[in-house]
């Protein structure tokens, strides 16, 4: 396999021996067919007219010799040479004709004759050849013959030329012209635009780094969430720079064959280098940072090696121009990497989700690129917008403007702020559907008791500290509360929240989280008893369940030894502190939700009539006293 591989590289390095080796090739393959062809010491003329055979004892006088050549075979040949002619005659007869003729003609008048012996066949061969056998029947005759050999030695150079099947990398070569946008696109991250322009510097001014003997060649690895923008970036750079950028997918490096991965990316390499100055951009890398040596296998590693190699530059002659960006969606802050990996990149820069104001000026430049009419500014809160789409890339950010623009369509109406609270949802949750839990009524009562015990739970710590309902609605993450199926989810119902842009929370805050989660199956156990908590908590158990085990064995939160017990592998996790704490937690909620029995009832009714409440909705029906609940004394409980 690798002598295959260097013999491939040495043809392609050198395509005068590669013609070369091709004509020797060609001339031994026509020697080869020109010595099959019969070679014979005179002119022959071939016939089946048995009147020449008869017509030989009037010739005896001329009869040099008679021959008759394959006698028991389905076509015998005799074959006569005249004195005074230069021709050899050879005349073909049929197997049945031949003992006429041998009797009648040759016996009866006395004519000499013998069985032709192999040598003179041997130096005639025309004598056994048919009328038709021509120099095209011959050719085809001897391709038969050779037709496994001729398809072998094809097979030999194709993979000479383009390597084995799979072996090969599809990379997209981009010139600068072809190149869409521009640094401006990319809104807000003035911190890493910052970064793009210091790197173009140091490749355009590097005369001036190697006065303070920087002279490695900078190679770029871009880390951060999918859908930031390191695609586009590495696009950006390579228009600045006027260099073409070669594009490929290091996931498709891999082909199953041993080495083919090193292979494709020597094969970039030289693309490159054929270029002089340009960018090779390896997207979704992950794979190739990770720590080397983990299998058994040595050559799981080649890959990585032979990146390694090609990103070191110690080959300075080649490719002096190749500048390498390597993207990958997680860093080694989140996974473990290579270290001589890293080493290799003199430039990293990481991406970042967008905060609030770069959210706004995102939706703003996504949204003014529609034609005029198509937005309702006035009745937009881009603000507001911003605030529900915490944590979302600028891709998911364009999907929920794109999926705006569909329900619009559909609705035939413009984007405002509450059809792009609904392209969020369907852009998150998915498609809802009421018909499907329309008609289950009961379970519909369930889910409508299960979210608002959810809500509750909620604003139950600020209620509980005396905050007025319109400071509790400010707080607040809700944005609806819905019986309507998600199939998607697979859920009869759902809470939608807004989420923070930076989720560092305490262990009060974790631990109202865990009480928010179980306020649903506490609201369950609350009017229905404790044999009658469904399955539909599953989920929120596991997340609390989840969350209790990080705070106990991973933060030691309820210990003095900050220790992460998880590190170590032959420690058990300490469950019963974790059941512990789950069982108080549980035990709180379960009590805390009884006081809001009441409103959860009343608003239930509500909630089952009308599918999905609002947080506006919810927070008014609250205020104006709709819930038969006791005035102010009970809504301080609520």
């Amino acid at each position: 396999m690798f002598t295959l591989y260097k013999l491939q590289a040495a043809l392609r390095n050198n395509y005068v021996r590669a013609g070369l080796a091709l004509l020797a090739l060609s001339i031994a393959v026509l020697l080869g067919w020109r010595a099959d062809v019969p070679q014979d010491p005179q002119p022959v003329l071939r016939s089946q007219d048995i009147a020449q055979i008869t017509a030989l004892p009037a010739q005896r006088q001329r009869l040099e010799y008679l021959l008759v050549a394959a006698p028991l075979s389905e076509a015998p040949r005799y074959v006569f040479k005249l004195r005074g002619d230069p021709l050899l005659y050879v005349v073909k007869v049929p197997a049945t004709t031949h003992l006429s003729l041998e009797r009648e003609v040759l016996l009866r008048h006395n004519l000499p004759y013998a069985i032709a012996r192999d040598d003179y066949l041997a130096s005639h061969r025309a004598v056994l050849q048919d009328e038709d056998d021509s120099t095209m029947a011959r050719a085809g005759g001897w391709l038969r013959r050779h037709a496994v050999d001729l398809l072998l030695v094809g097979l030999v150079l194709f993979v000479l030329r383009h390597g084995l099947p799979g072996t090969g990398v599809a990379a997209t070569v981009l010139t600068p012209d072809q190149l869409a946008g521009s640094m401006d696109d990319l809104i807000g991250m003035d911190d890493i635009k910052q970064e793009v322009l210091h790197l173009e510097d140091m490749i355009r001014n590097r005369a001036v780094y190697r006065q303070h003997d920087i002279d490695k060649p900078f190679n770029v690895m871009l880390t951060g969430p999918a859908g930031t923008g390191k695609t586009k970036l590495a696009g950006y750079l390579a228009k600045r720079l006027n260099v073409p950028l070669i594009q490929a997918s290091a996931s498709a490096l891999e082909s199953g064959y041993i080495g083919g991965g090193a292979k494709a990316l020597h094969a970039l390499h030289r693309k490159a280098c054929a270029r002089g100055s340009c960018i090779i951009f390896l997207d979704e890398a992950q794979g190739l940072f990770m720590p080397r040596g983990r299998g058994d296998k040595k050559w799981e590693d080649d890959t990585a090696n032979a990146l390694l190699g090609l990103l070191d530059g110690v080959r300075s002659d080649q490719g002096a121009g190749v500048i390498w960006v390597v993207a990958s969606n997680f860093d080694d802050a989140s996974s473990a990497m290579d270290e001589a990996m890293l080493r290799r990149f003199s430039v990293k820069i990481n991406f970042r989700l967008p905060n609030k104001a770069e959210r706004r000026e995102l939706l703003r430049a996504f949204l003014a690129r529609k034609a005029e009419g198509c937005v309702a500014w006035d009745r937009l809160d881009l603000d507001q917008v911003a605030e529900i789409t915490a944590n979302l890339s600028p891709a998911l950010l364009q999907t929920v403007v794109d999926r705006a623009s569909m329900i619009a369509i559909q609705e035939q109406a413009a984007i405002d702020t509450g059809l792009m609270f609904r392209a969020f949802e369907r852009a998150t949750i998915g498609l809802t559907d009421r018909a499907t839990s329309a008609e289950k009524t009961r379970q519909r009562e369930r889910v409508a008791l299960h979210e608002l015990g959810h809500f509750f739970m909620q604003i139950d710590p600020w209620l509980r500290q005396g905050l007025t309902l319109a400071q509790i609605k400010e707080r607040s993450p809700l944005l609806k509360i819905s019986t309507e199926s998600v199939s998607k989810l697979g859920a009869l119902g759902y809470v939608l929240s807004a989420s923070d842009d930076v989720a560092l929370r305490t262990l009060e805050e974790l631990e109202r989280d865990v009480i928010q989660l179980y306020g649903g199956v506490a609201a369950e156990e609350l009017f229905y008893g404790a044999r009658g908590i469904s399955v539909g908590s599953q989920n929120d158990i596991q997340k609390a369940t989840s969350m209790l085990d990080m705070m106990v064995n991973q933060l030691s939160m309820y210990s003095r030894s900050k220790l992460d017990y998880s590190q170590f592998k032959n420690q058990e996790r300490d469950l019963d502190q974790v059941q512990a704490k789950a069982d108080e937690l549980y035990s709180y909620t379960l009590g805390a939700i009884a006081d809001y029995r009441v409103a959860i009832d009343e608003l239930k009714d509500v909630l089952m009539e009308q599918y999905v409440l609002s947080k506006d909705a919810i927070f008014s029906l609250l205020e104006q006293r709709q819930l038969g609940a006791a005035p102010a004394v009970e809504l301080a409980k609520i």
